[in-house]
């Protein structure tokens, strides 16, 4: 196994080596970089399976690392290692998918015993990877998706071994030699304006017209398996990229009348840089112009700041509790504004605009302990009947997820309330003959004692001694029906041990003694009788 140690500092790099056990974990080489993006060009060429960085750090710093190894390096454990309790820096790395977060200054047996699950997790999953590399593997040898398998793994940085020699053999095109252009081609909008959302039948129309729109020799139309909703053309040799986009989404749009969204990479000699380059042109695209210009070509689209939701989740949470769909409404158009004055919205603001609320709805759900979110909406029809990106469309999108989540979450709460304050009023009826203090139910029932004296008033207009005194009075004036028993002895079956307090208590709700109650209910029956 490999490691690689990713620091600025050269001494922490140096300490880390001396602290970890690596022989033990059966870690031969250990790699060094001072930063991001010294570390990922050695990650690229040595893979190693274990990576330790830090967070703040020169050119490419930590949080910019973990988001290129979810995409490139999704195999390895990241411990990160940080002199920063900064919950933003732990937020980031926990998101990115970190395996553990350790703070400096290191201790040894923490160090190790980190190392150690870390190894133990990596393991475990490769013996899963291989088992469904070889499934997968037999199983589409024999399927059509065969093709679109060997094609994808082109794009990536370790293609399977047999993909060039099968591109050479079918196409006579040779990665390293010939040089290639990648084209991009998302579906989603296709797929939301005409076929319900349904991407395989997106797919199933848009790949044949895109490949009738390339000349014979020029290149290939397949369905990037790695990402949901890509149709990638690998073209070699092609003199006129920009033109051959413009034919490509002239063709969809005469076949469907949709407007294509066509990113062009640069010109390449490896198949994984001609895709990173046109991968990097579609997500900074700005998207309502991009359907526009007919083509999206690398090196026109500059780098965008890009709105984290993560970053509002304390004011989103502040706006879902208080049930104020004005307040969503308000944060919303704030967070857009935001998006609006950094360019516009990109693929890449959309994707981590996406992510991100799931995450967070995920986390609110749990803590309204709902398990089922089927009746929410997914919120993602943001594209006009020719397949355009409106901006109008995804603020109303985003205002009715908001809307539904703070319904669903309010009813709830509302129901949580109703049935936390019944089951209070059901422990005094219980317990009526004890003193129960308010501290003593808010310890019960884990709620605060101004919320149960104000809820439990609201629900049954009394207060929490009022209502237990009621319910004593109830009981006491069915004890008063059998002559047997002593107003001291009814006292202090109700709770009451000083039977003076008692009747005056008696009187003050019901308006006579218990002694006049008992004769004024004789009276009654004597009367009832007569008649």
């Amino acid at each position: 196994m490999k490691a690689i140690i990713i620091d600025d500092e050269k001494h922490v790099r140096g300490v880390l080596r001396m602290l970890a056990d690596w022989e033990r974990f059966g870690i031969g080489e250990v790699l060094e970089a001072r930063d991001g993006e010294e570390a990922k060009k050695l990650i690229e060429a040595h893979r190693p399976e274990i990576v330790f960085t830090d967070m703040n750090m020169p050119n490419l710093d930590g949080i910019g690392l973990l988001e290129w190894l979810r995409e490139h390096a999704r195999d390895s454990k990241t411990i990160v290692i940080s002199a920063y309790d900064d919950f933003h820096y732990m937020r980031n790395a926990i998101f990115y998918g970190s395996f553990d977060y350790i703070l400096k200054p290191m201790e040894a047996d923490v160090l190790n015993e980190t190392l150690g699950r870390a190894v133990e997790a990596w393991h475990r999953e490769a013996v899963s990877r291989r088992s469904a590399f070889e499934n997968d593997r037999i199983a589409s040898a024999a399927k059509p998706l065969y093709w679109d398998r060997v094609l994808s793994s082109l794009l990536g940085r370790t293609p399977a071994p047999e993909a060039a020699e099968r591109l050479e053999r079918e196409f006579g095109a040779v990665p390293g030699r010939d040089l290639f252009t990648a084209l991009l081609v998302p579906v989603r909008a296709y797929a939301a304006v005409k076929t319900g959302g349904n991407v395989e039948d997106a797919f199933a129309a848009l790949l044949p017209v895109c490949g009738e729109a390339l000349l014979p020799g020029e290149g290939v139309v397949f369905r990037h398996t790695a990402k949901p909703d890509e149709l990638a053309i690998l073209a070699w040799n092609v003199k006129d990229a920009e033109a051959l986009a413009k034919r490509i989404y002239a063709a969809i749009w005469q076949a469907h009348r949709m407007k294509a969204l066509v990113a062009v990479g640069k010109a390449a000699r490896q198949t994984a840089d001609a895709y990173d380059s046109a991968l990097n042109a579609m997500m900074r695209c700005d998207l309502q112009g991009a359907f526009k210009a007919r083509a999206v070509v690398f090196g026109e689209e500059a780098a965008r700041p890009v709105l984290h939701l993560l970053d509002y989740a304390q004011d989103l949470t502040l706006a879902l509790q208080s049930g104020s769909a004005e307040s969503a409404d308000r944060l919303l158009d704030r967070m857009l504004e935001t998006v609006k004055a950094s360019g516009g919205m990109t693929f890449e603001q959309l994707h981590s605009w996406e992510s991100q609320y799931k995450l967070l709805q995920a986390r609110w759900l749990q803590e309204y302990d709902i398990r089922d979110s089927r009746t929410l909406s997914v919120g993602d029809a943001y594209w006009d009947e020719d397949g355009s990106f409106s901006m109008r469309r995804f603020r109303d999108e985003k205002r009715r997820q908001l809307h539904e989540l703070i319904r669903l979450l309010h009813d709830v709460k509302y129901k949580k309330e109703k049935n936390s304050i019944r089951e209070i009023e059901s422990y005094l009826r219980q317990n009526y003959k004890r003193e129960v203090t308010l501290q003593e139910i808010a310890e019960r029932f884990y709620l605060s004692r101004e919320y149960i004296s104000r809820k439990f008033r609201q629900e049954f207009g009394l207060t929490i001694t009022d209502y237990v005194t009621q319910v004593r009075i109830e009981k006491a004036k069915g004890l008063l029906e059998n002559p047997h028993l002593k107003v001291y002895e009814i006292a202090d079956y109700v709770g009451y041990q000083n039977d003076k307090y008692f009747i005056k208590v008696f009187k003050r709700s019901e308006g006579v003694t218990p002694s006049e109650y008992v004769r004024a209910r004789a009276e009654a029956r004597r009367s009832e009788r007569s008649n």
